[in-house]
């Protein structure tokens, strides 16, 4: 079973940077063939998905977070980061790392970001 253990989150001053990891147990194998991905939830919304990487590289982000934040994978780590740069008070949500591949759809247990001054 794979698990996912995101961390970085904290409060953090508009205009700030927050670097969120996410660590993933398992076969490296597998994850080398996985695409990952960073979503957010805030209370009464759908999450959303943020950034994603494949396991080629190509990177897909959200409109409203391009320029912004940076996804990014180390196979050898087994671990997908998100730097989010120039935040703004529209950012803070729980943050959700995610696994997938054919078969497998895996979640982290979140973590929050709060962009607040």
């Amino acid at each position: 079973q794979v698990q996912l253990v995101e961390s970085g989150g904290g409060l953090v001053q508009p205009g700030g940077s927050l670097r969120l990891s996410c660590a993933v147990s398992g076969n490296i194998f597998f994850f080398r063939i996985s695409s990952l991905g960073w979503y957010r939830q805030t209370p009464g919304k759908q999450r959303e998905s943020v950034a994603t990487i494949t396991s080629a590289e190509n990177t897909n982000y959200a409109d409203s977070v391009k320029g912004r934040f940076t996804i990014s994978r180390d196979n050898a780590k087994k671990t997908v980061s998100l730097q989010m740069d120039s935040l703004k008070p529209e950012d803070t949500a729980v943050y959700y790392c995610n696994l997938n591949r054919p078969g497998i759809d895996s979640w982290g247990q979140g973590t929050q970001v709060t962009v607040s001054a």
